[in-house]
């Protein structure tokens, strides 16, 4: 469970950035976050991520209160969130097995664990003849399956995904969005940050649309609704 009470952040130079933000996003919800550039998206992703506090509010992910999480607590919490970002992330020098058994290694699992769940994750993204190669050898769309594979061998049950097609040439974003749907079904609740109007046309997913910092529409198998 997510929930948003009253959330409003105005940064330094006095931007206001969302404003009285009330929300709720249940456990194995898909739901897209659109909206006009700057309309307060990045800033609605980076608190579930404990990267921005709010100015005033409360937010709560899974019953830990994110307004009251110390510092030296955050760590542990993003470990159990699954992020899939627009430009991938991976590191370079890492093959493909090693950059998604990287991810569990920061948690401290065993060489055991990872030698078990890696390849069971590489096989969900369709990866599994590629996990020796390294991303300057893999085409957008199967580094962003690396991505993918990365933000789900920890088993988080919230996945983020930050414009994750905005670099994908249409078919192999629709091919992302499969993976998604299938992780999704499984129970996984997912997030996702986009301006991919045919893709939130299509799925017909819970659409939460903001706009200079408000939430305009909160709609179930709702469309994008905007031209940009």
């Amino acid at each position: 469970m997510i929930r948003f009470e009253n959330i409003t952040k105005v940064y330094n130079n006095n931007v206001l950035a969302l404003s009285n933000i009330n929300v709720e996003i249940d456990n194995g919800e898909f739901v897209f976050l659109v909206g006009p550039s700057g309309a307060g998206k990045s800033t609605f992703v980076k608190m579930l991520l404990k990267e921005v506090n709010p100015s005033n509010g409360k937010i709560s992910v899974n019953n830990i209160d994110l307004t009251q999480l110390k510092r030296k607590n955050v760590p542990y919490y993003r470990r159990k969130i699954g992020v899939v970002f627009q430009d991938f992330r991976l590191v370079p020098s890492l093959n493909v097995y090693e950059n998604v058994a990287f991810a569990m290694r920061v948690t401290g699992s065993s060489s055991r664990e990872i030698r078990k769940r890696v390849p069971t994750v590489l096989s969900l993204v369709g990866l599994s003849k590629k996990y020796r190669a390294f991303p300057n050898e893999l085409s957008g769309g199967e580094q962003q399956r690396v991505s993918v594979a990365r933000a789900l061998v920890n088993n988080p049950s919230l996945l983020i995904a930050d414009e994750p097609t905005g670099n994908l040439d249409p078919d192999t974003a629709l091919e992302i969005m499969d993976i998604l749907l299938d992780i999704n079904r499984a129970g996984t609740t997912i997030v996702m940050a986009t301006h991919a109007k045919n893709i939130v046309d299509t799925m017909k997913k819970r659409v939460i649309a903001i706009e200079k910092g408000v939430i305009v529409r909160d709609e179930q198998r709702g469309r994008y609704g905007y031209e940009d």
